[in-house]
């Protein structure tokens, strides 16, 4: 019986995958934009429960700033985009952006 061995030249190594870096998404406070809408923004392009998006508005509301979530970068950049831009359909000026965690 005749055995398949490898060529000698071939080097065989592991190779270690990485984790994704992950962004933490940030809502900022203004003092323009409604509590409705930003609790409204939370649910829709956060996926967050009426309790969580409550939570996180008034997280805003009080420190400047809410945490929205965690995702890769894709992720992040888009959820951030679609708020600006329901944001200014709705004619207010809130503010997202992202950080590396």
């Amino acid at each position: 019986m005749e055995t398949l061995d490898r060529p000698k030249h071939i080097v065989e190594r592991e190779v270690e995958a990485k984790e994704p870096r992950l962004y933490r998404v940030i809502i900022h406070n203004d003092h323009y934009t409604t509590m409705d809408f930003v609790v409204d923004i939370l649910m829709r392009i956060f996926d967050k429960s009426p309790a969580e998006a409550v939570k996180i508005m008034l997280d805003t509301h009080r420190l400047g700033r809410g945490i929205c979530g965690i995702y890769t970068y894709d992720v992040a950049a888009t959820k951030v985009s679609q708020v600006h831009r329901i944001a200014r359909m709705r004619g207010f000026p809130l503010k997202c952006s992202y950080e590396e965690v």
